[in-house]
């Protein structure tokens, strides 16, 4: 499987790892969480903790499916085989499998959303409403399944399909094309934000520490959203290392990758407090901030008419890339598996998405009276997924690398022959990472 589908080139490697970590965490998630957690504050422990457990995880999981050269469920027999550790070793891979299948049928649901908003921004129909509006707008679009259903089949049959076609010439060809344009439609947004009275205010907002904010839950919170946001635990980069070129430097990539990746977020948090603060509203209104307080701001600007569509095309690039990177290692193995092509294999996945996508997206109208403990559904769902699943498949592939997998190969991979480089390595993997991971498995099962 992955020696006829690999990478042509290293960006080609590094635009799809980009890909996959760059999406709903950056662009939806990142604003909301850090107008929730004090600004600055969320910030600086998201970067330690993106530097402290997100590389160790990044690098553990690629390195698995660069030393395996198959699916991430082969890619981990074989290399248990190699240690004569227990082959049940690859069903790590098929939790991950699960985490990315939950995580595509929300991603694809939020992503409907926003296609509908993309739609309705450039109609027009957004302006001129205040939050009283906009708020009852959002609401209702929610309680309409049938519409949440028919743009929630379209962005999922757009990911599929693209998901179909080869490796290089599908997935690759696409990142190529829609990674740069989200930078330069980010950097056309800063740009415009540059000009608004709010600008400076965002800026201090974001890299002025203000420790009044600080608590256990911003530590946990930005460690947890640290995790999510670089796409660990899903088994995509485990797939991604199997068609890594051979020459290729992991820790050059991986750096690469997480600087993008924090640009994107920082770039986006800069625009929307912007945006925010200009019209004196409040950054800390949640989820619906990209929904409802972003295009009531914008409703009362100089050319909002024409960003506000901007935002939305931003979020779609986003979130499509991120879902066609998801579910990358869900169709690889469905090839496999039942010995059925690319194309058959990335709809049959398309399908079962679509199935457990009914869960989320049914769960703000039809099921909206269903919730435990005061959590709806929706929730729920997203909690098992990235909360549990992601971190208990990241924890395990941690634990298989440090102390399962050939030292001499996994070095070898590295490209490490330094034996206090290697000691940091193992030090990393072994117990710094995991600790993390763990405290955000613990939270998520308190919470």
């Amino acid at each position: 499987m992955a020696d006829q589908q690999r990478m042509s080139t290293n960006l080609g490697f590094i635009l799809a790892v980009a890909g996959a970590a760059v999406g709903l965490g950056n662009i939806w998630r990142f604003p909301y969480m850090a107008g929730e957690h004090g600004g600055s504050l969320f910030l600086l422990f998201y970067l330690l903790f993106v530097f402290l457990m997100g590389v160790p995880a990044m690098v553990a999981e690629i390195v698995v499916g660069k030393a395996g050269r198959a699916t991430p469920a082969s890619s981990l027999r074989k290399l248990a085989t190699a240690a004569d550790a227990n082959k049940n070793w690859s069903k790590v891979a098929w939790i991950g499998m699960l985490a990315a299948a939950m995580v595509l049928s929300f991603y694809s649901v939020v992503s409907g959303w926003g296609g509908y908003y993309l739609l309705k921004s450039t109609q027009g129909d957004l302006a001129g409403m205040n939050s009283q509006q906009l708020g009852q707008f959002f609401q209702e679009f929610l309680e309409n399944p049938l519409l949440l259903i028919v743009f929630n089949t379209l962005f999922l049959g757009i990911t599929m399909f693209i998901n179909g076609r080869p490796v290089a010439r599908g997935l690759e060809r696409l990142n190529y094309l829609m990674m740069p344009l989200l930078y330069v439609l980010l950097i056309l947004l800063v740009f415009y934000a540059s000009g608004l009275s709010g600008f400076d205010q965002a800026l201090n907002y974001l890299f002025a520490p203000n420790w009044d904010h600080i608590n256990l839950r911003v530590l946990v919170e930005a460690m947890g959203h640290a995790f999510f946001t670089l796409a660990v635990g899903a088994c995509c980069l485990m797939a991604y290392g199997a068609y890594m070129p051979e020459e290729q430097s992991i820790w050059r990539a991986v750096s690469v990758v997480v600087f993008l990746d924090l640009l994107v977020s920082v770039l986006t948090g800069i625009a929307i407090f912007s945006v925010v603060f200009s019209d004196g509203l409040d950054p800390s209104s949640g989820p619906g901030l990209m929904f409802i307080t972003l295009p009531r701001a914008l409703n009362s600007m100089s050319l909002g008419e024409w960003v506000l569509p901007l935002f939305f095309v931003l979020f779609m690039i986003a979130t499509w890339t991120s879902s066609i990177n998801l579910a990358e290692p869900l169709v690889a193995t469905a090839s496999r598996r039942y010995q059925i092509g690319r194309n058959a294999a990335s709809w049959l996945v398309g399908i079962c998405i679509w199935i457990l996508g009914l869960v989320p997206l049914l769960s703000f109208n039809l099921w909206k009276e269903f919730s435990i403990s005061g959590r709806s559904l929706f929730d729920l769902w997203t909690g098992t997924a990235t909360n549990i699943l992601l971190p208990t498949t990241s924890l395990l592939v941690l634990f298989f690398v440090g102390w399962v997998m050939p030292k001499d190969l996994l070095f070898a991979k590295l490209g490490m022959a330094n034996h206090r480089t290697q000691l940091v390595v193992l030090t990393l993997c072994r117990y710094v990472a995991p600790g993390m991971v763990l405290a955000v498995f613990l939270f998520g099962l308190m919470s």
